[in-house]
Formats: C-alpha cells, sequence, structure tokens
C-alpha cells in the first residue's frame, strides 16, 4: 500500500506456491485480493511480486503484461517490487541449497534479473521506485574461485549497466537491492560493505552505482548474525549505500537448554535451509548449515558453553511464541524506530514470511489469508504508533 509521504508495503507472494506465471497470477485473483479488500481500503494495495525464471519468461508475453497491467488498475493494486532471490521451484520440493542457485557468476542470473526489470519498468507506477531483490552473490559453501568471483562482480556491473539504460529510456528510478543471507557469500552488512566496496573500486562511476545498486535489509536475516539494527544501519548510511528495501520478516531465538532443543525438532524439516548462528558465552559465533545438522552437534556435546540459539525459520510477526519459543520481533521495532528518526531510509518494505506451508502446527491456526492480514495489521500499527504514517 502507498502510504504518504513515501512509503510503499506489500507482502511477498513467494509464500504462494507458484512456479508458472498462470499459476501466479491465480494466487494473485485468489489470495492477493481478498487480502487488499480486508486491509487497504481505498488505498492502493502493493504487491510484492515473486517471479521464477520460467514465470518471468511467460509475462515477458506482450498480451500477459497487457492484460496483468489492466487487472493491476481495475483492482487499484501496484507492482512497485520483485522478489528476484528463489530463480526455480521454492515450495514443496528439496530447496535448501539450491535456493542459491544459480548464482550471480552465472550468465542465467543476469538474464533473469534482467527480465525482471524489463517487466518491473513496464508496470511500476510513474511516481513510485521500482526496486528487485536478489540473492547475496552466491553461498559460501560453493566456494566460489577468485575468477568466477570476478566473474559475479562483472556480472552485477552489467546489470547496474542494465538499470541505468532502462531506467533512462522508461523514465523510471530503478534499484537492485542484493539481500545478506546467513551463509550466504555476503551475510552480514560489513561484509556487505567490503563486497561494495570492491565494485566501487572497479566501476567508473560511484553516482551510479549507489543510484541502482543497494542492500535487501532483510530483518529476520540481520537479526540471526546477532547485529545491532542501528549499528548495521549506521555503517550503510555512513558510506552512503542504498537501503533499497526492507523485508519483515522474524527468525526463532532460544536459550538453547536440551527441553527446548527438543522442541526445534519440529522445526526441522527437508524443505528449505534453516541455517542456525549459536552464541557462546564468550562472544563466540558458530554458524551451522541447518537446524537439523546443529541439533545433532548438540546431542554429541561438540558446542562449548551455549548461550542462544537463532534459527533461519521465519514465524508471523503478530506471533508471540510460546515460551520457550521466542522471535527477533525486536529487530524489527528498532528498526521502525531508527525510521522514526529518519524517514528518508527507505521507502520499500515487505512482509516475507514465506514458511506458511511448513510452519508447526502451533503456529498455523489461521488459513494464509487470515495470517497475512494479521501481518499487515501489526506492521500498520507499528508504522502508526510511531508516527510514520
Amino acid at each position: 500500500m502507498k502510504f504518504s509521504p513515501n512509503f510503499h508495503l506489500a507482502y511477498s507472494t513467494n509464500i504462494h506456491p507458484a512456479e508458472s506465471w498462470d499459476e501466479t497470477f491465480d494466487a494473485l485473483r485468489k489470495y492477493s485480493n481478498c487480502v487488499r479488500k480486508t486491509v487497504a481500503g481505498s488505498k492502493r494495495f502493493g504487491i510484492g511480486l515473486r517471479l521464477s525464471a520460467l514465470a518471468a519468461k511467460e509475462l515477458q508475453d506482450k498480451s500477459q503484461l497487457l492484460h496483468f497491467r489492466k487487472w493491476l488498475d481495475e483492482n487499484n493494486s501496484y507492482v512497485f517490487t520483485i522478489n528476484g532471490f528463489p530463480y526455480g521451484e521454492f515450495h514443496n520440493t528439496y530447496v535448501k541449497e539450491k535456493v542459491f542457485l544459480p548464482d550471480w557468476s552465472s550468465e542465467e542470473r543476469l538474464e533473469y534479473t534482467k527480465v525482471l526489470f524489463d517487466i518491473l519498468s513496464e508496470i511500476v507506477p510513474e511516481d513510485c521506485d521500482g526496486s528487485v531483490s536478489t540473492m547475496p552473490v552466491s553461498f559460501k559453501e560453493f566456494n566460489l574461485s577468485s575468477e568466477k568471483l570476478k566473474t559475479a562482480q562483472a556480472n552485477l556491473l552489467r546489470c547496474v549497466d542494465y538499470i541505468e539504460r532502462l531506467a533512462d529510456k522508461k523514465k523510471r528510478v530503478l534499484h537492485l537491492g542484493i539481500e545478506p543471507e546467513p551463509l550466504g557469500l555476503v551475510e552480514t552488512t560489513s561484509e556487505f560493505v567490503d563486497f561494495f566496496g570492491q565494485l566501487l573500486e572497479i566501476y567508473p562511476d560511484e553516482a551510479q552505482l549507489k543510484q541502482h545498486l543497494g542492500i535487501n535489509y532483510d530483518c529476520c536475516h540481520i537479526a540471526i548474525e546477532y547485529e545491532d539494527a542501528n549499528d548495521a544501519i549506521t555503517r550503510l548510511v555512513n558510506v552512503g549505500i542504498k537501503v533499497s528495501k526492507i523485508h519483515l520478516s522474524c527468525a526463532i531465538s532460544v536459550i538453547p537448554t536440551k527441553p527446548v532443543l527438543r522442541i526445534l525438532k519440529t522445526f526441522s524439516e527437508p524443505t528449505y535451509l534453516h541455517q542456525t548462528i549459536i552464541k557462546t558465552k564468550n562472544g563466540l559465533l558458530i554458524r551451522v548449515k541447518d537446524l537439523d545438522i546443529a541439533l545433532k552437534m548438540a546431542e554429541e556435546n561438540r558446542f562449548p558453553e551455549m548461550e542462544e540459539w537463532r534459527i533461519h525459520f521465519h514465524i508471523p510477526l503478530y506471533s508471540i511464541p510460546e515460551p520457550p519459543i521466542r522471535s527477533t520481533l525486536f529487530h524489527i521495532q528498532d528498526m521502525m524506530d531508527i525510521l522514526k528518526k529518519s524517514p528518508s531510509i527507505c521507502s520499500h518494505f515487505e512482509i516475507e514470511t514465506y514458511t506458511f506451508n511448513i510452519l508447526p502446527q502451533s503456529f498455523k491456526n489461521r488459513n494464509v489469508v487470515e495470517q497475512l492480514i494479521g501481518e499487515y495489521n501489526f506492521v500498520i500499527n507499528e508504522f502508526n504508533k510511531r508516527g510514520l504514517i
């Protein structure tokens, strides 16, 4: 939704199992329209569109795109952002580390992202920026060679050039946001700043790079890294990095007693990676690729004294988990406090709880539309409390 003066709020449609354009469009009509009618009132309803590579290719068809634009107008809706992280199948299959493929060292990732911008430039309103979020360059376990890293950097800069030409042609403001994620090649704000600095060293136009490339700040991911929101945002702002979009999402946090670790087994499932970062009592951070691996290692007493676990498992924003499970909702609230002081930091906000189909039953007491409405109500209330909308 568009709020005055320049805030845009959506939910990411990656919550809906859909890979083809027909499936994606059907989900918009079936679910997004129901959410709109409840939460938007007379306001234009923003859509955070997730397009797989297949759906994006199909939506490129001029007749399909014209039909979609007409549907948006008829339903008082608009697209201001696209989730371009998951390239292929994202539900009801083994995703895990495959979500990081193809990475930015591949031509496929570049071409897919260019298609997303082609589509976005045709449908984003004139009074609104257009953003696309993308994966964190690669996955650390892929161990990119120095040559492949250079290729990844070159592909990102080729994408920036493409965005610049497209933005100039379409008279739109367009930007790409790299999304740090635990165990991604870029996983913390410090690593992002370092990586961005490397790009600045090889790109001839600093202003153009900063205009079209920034960070997609996922509150869940940054909280898992035990980063303080104020420190993280200050680090980014001090070097002039654009906050392209903020993902409003929560992770799980627990004090790892043996009974709690037994409860965590209900969150271990075969679809997505649930990266786990363990903080020891002396402040050391231990990164483990998946929750099931971390639980097995804990059973074998392979960790020193543990203070806290944070797990990459998105849970609904409105949900206050029953103890001993906790959430990292505080990170979102800290972020909103920052925005109260400096509302120009970012104008794109996206609710991104894509885990509806795999939530344990204790969290799944609403259908998907009711969950989304609950998340909107929570976010809008938090914005209102701070006078942001």
